[in-house]
């Protein structure tokens, strides 16, 4: 085996230990009961001669001695004098499970070996398919190559010189908590303290958004707030923290009336409720709170397939690229972003279509040739600055979308990490594996016009735990 490198060691150290006790059992087992006995089973076909009398009959002197030889083991036992490559091991492994009914009419994959880019398996690896949240891979390298991992995107206040107009601008976080906007309401009274300014107006800028807030899949949905710029905990109004939930029909505006009562508890005296407002052209900030950084919010986009920060972390690199900060805009960003990347995969991008950020849009086109590259390249040593989307995916069996999906005694279970993919008719899996041998393999199977998404996961899962037994 090839000397692995600290990266890959550190990517399979969380599961060596479980991978190396399976490889001894598989290994002594088969050798101790059925290997020594297969040898003596053909030792006997060998002698041919029958009956019960087995001595060696005497040499003619005579005769010249015969020369000194050994049987080959291996050719005694059929098996074949090259082993077969990694690739055709991975072949023979896969090929079967992705046939599965339960995978519909289109499927496409592709595997490749994480460290050195060699393609393992592939089939339709550049076909452009619906990739569902499998994009957001996508999204968040992008972010990440364009802002850096310490990214913090911030919320800020603004007020007029005489104190008299405030207006609280968001900047693009929608994890934007109430604990945060206590601390801006403080920062903001002490200012207005120290301007002596009486009452003031309240106005929310949500003008660094172009284009429609309402997301295709349409107005209501519990999968996705409206895409503003000023939110609270996602706008959120059940209290949950992950998944579907019940959003606000106004994030924005729920946000600033909820900064409006932090500073009347603070005895600032408003004139009226906030409203809508671009913020002055001489208002200067007073106040500012900033979203954790880059890093983590892409890991919890990734590990819990976060709808609401995906969007906004496209939308983060269409500032960064100076394009509209809308869905289109964003898209473009995308794009443009992943193109300078220098992907592994040839003509990754043929085809490709951003239609969000998130994957819940129909419309989203990419290859799974792309995800691969994608997940290649964030393992490159060279590219630290990406590896949140590696240490983001949920692990098989115990984390995020992938916590309920694998069994305890599958053998992917720990050694998965993958981004999940569902909408209706389409089920897709993207990520990484280590392998037997110790190689960190990076995979994306995707699928379309599936029946149903129980045994569509269940065949894709399979896939993920074919790989990690291959060795």
């Amino acid at each position: 085996m090839p000397k692995l490198k600290t990266w890959q060691l550190t990517a399979g150290s969380a599961v060596a230990g479980l991978a190396l006790a399976a490889g001894a059992v598989a290994v002594s087992g088969p050798w101790d009961s059925g290997q020594r006995k297969a040898e003596r089973d053909v030792a006997a076909v060998q002698d041919r001669t029958g009956g019960a009398h087995h001595e060696t009959p005497p040499r003619n002197p005579a005769e010249p001695a015969p020369a000194p030889s050994a049987r080959s083991v291996l050719g005694a036992l059929g098996a074949p004098a090259v082993p077969p490559s990694k690739a055709d091991r991975v072949k023979a492994a896969l090929s079967p499970l992705l046939d599965a009914a339960a995978l519909g009419p289109l499927r496409t994959a592709s595997v490749v070996d994480a460290a050195t880019g060699e393609p393992l398996f592939a089939r339709g690896e550049r076909d452009a398919m619906t990739p569902a949240s499998t994009v957001k891979i996508a999204t968040a390298v992008a972010a990440l190559s364009a802002l850096g991992p310490d990214h913090r995107i911030p919320t800020t206040v603004l007020a007029t010189a005489d104190g008299k107009a405030v207006v609280l601008k968001g900047g693009g976080d929608p994890t934007l908590e109430k604990e945060g906007l206590r601390a801006l309401a403080a920062d903001t009274a002490r200012a207005l303290r120290d301007k002596g300014a009486g009452p003031v107006s309240l106005a929310y800028d949500t003008t660094l958004y172009t284009g429609p807030d309402i997301h295709p899949i349409g107005r209501n949905n519990e999968n996705l707030a409206r895409v503003t710029p000023l939110m609270v905990n996602e706008g959120r109004v059940d209290g949950s923290r992950s998944g579907i939930g019940d959003r606000s029909p106004d994030p924005a505006g729920d946000a600033a009336s909820a900064f409006a009562a932090e500073l009347r508890a603070l005895g600032v005296e408003l004139t009226g409720d906030p409203s809508s407002a671009k913020a002055p052209a001489d208002a200067e900030p007073v106040a500012k709170t900033l979203s954790a950084p880059l890093s983590a919010l892409v890991e919890r986009t990734l590990t819990h397939s976060d709808n609401d920060i995906a969007e906004a972390l496209a939308r983060q690199t269409a500032i960064a690229a100076g394009e509209e900060v809308s869905f289109v805009g964003a898209g473009k960003a995308v794009r443009d972003r992943l193109a300078e990347l220098d992907l592994p995969a040839a003509d990754a991008l043929n085809g490709v279509h951003f239609a969000d950020g998130s994957g819940l849009d129909r419309n989203g086109r990419v290859p799974a040739s792309l995800l691969t590259a994608l997940l290649t390249r964030a393992a490159d040593p060279a590219h630290p600055e990406l590896r949140p989307v590696l240490t983001g995916l949920p692990v098989a069996g115990f984390s995020g979308t992938l916590s309920t999906r694998y069994a305890a005694d599958a053998p992917g279970t720990g050694l998965v990490r993958a981004k999940t993919g569902t909408l209706r008719g389409i089920n897709t899996l993207a990520g990484t594996v280590v392998t037997q041998d110790g190689r960190l393999v990076a995979f994306a199977f995707l699928a379309g016009n599936t029946s149903a998404p129980g045994p569509a996961q269940d065949a894709l899962d399979a896939l993920a735990s074919k790989l990690a037994a291959t060795g």
